[in-house]
């Protein structure tokens, strides 16, 4: 199963920063037993949540160039307020720094203004092939398919020019 948390792609600046939204909904499978009776996205999801939108942004700054990204680091994370059904975690991420093929992300969400996550992410981002030839195809088509879903969660303005 995988688990897409991000809905919507609002702002996006190539090399510097994006912002995103996750519409919680009762309907997640989740939400039944994280608990049952009080309905809370798991800090975790949160996390995952802002783990997802700094690499949309990786993927974007970079054209595709990579097929996987993935957390290497999370630091000075705080869980400040509940996310409830019915409610959207915005989520914003800044590049703080770069170097080689990682990216440190100041990254935040807040429900209603209020904040109620933030960490500091290091996501690393490379292509299977870089360490088994045999997976070039992989490379391909899951880039490929982060293309498609880049397509559809992200809202068409000059924020977001396509890229070629």
């Amino acid at each position: 199963m995988r688990f897409s948390l991000i809905d919507r792609i609002t702002e996006i600046e190539s090399g510097k920063a994006i912002k995103a939204v996750k519409n919680l909904s009762l309907a997640e499978e989740y939400l039944q037993d994280h608990f049952p009776g009080f309905p809370i996205m798991p800090g975790v999801l949160m996390v995952e949540a802002l783990v997802q939108t700094g690499a949309w942004l990786m993927r974007h700054t970079e054209n595709f160039q990579y097929s996987t990204v993935l957390l290497k680091e999370a630091k000075a994370t705080k869980f400040n307020n509940f996310v409830t059904p019915g409610k959207a975690l915005v989520i914003e991420c800044e590049i703080h720094k770069r170097d080689g093929n990682l990216y440190t992300f100041k990254a935040s969400g807040t429900v209603d203004g209020n904040s109620a996550v933030s960490s500091r992410l290091t996501l690393e981002q490379f292509n299977l092939a870089d360490r088994n030839p045999n997976l070039k195809k992989s490379d391909e088509d899951r880039i490929q398919k982060m293309r498609e879903l880049f397509d559809v969660l992200s809202t068409p303005s000059p924020a977001i020019p396509a890229k070629g």
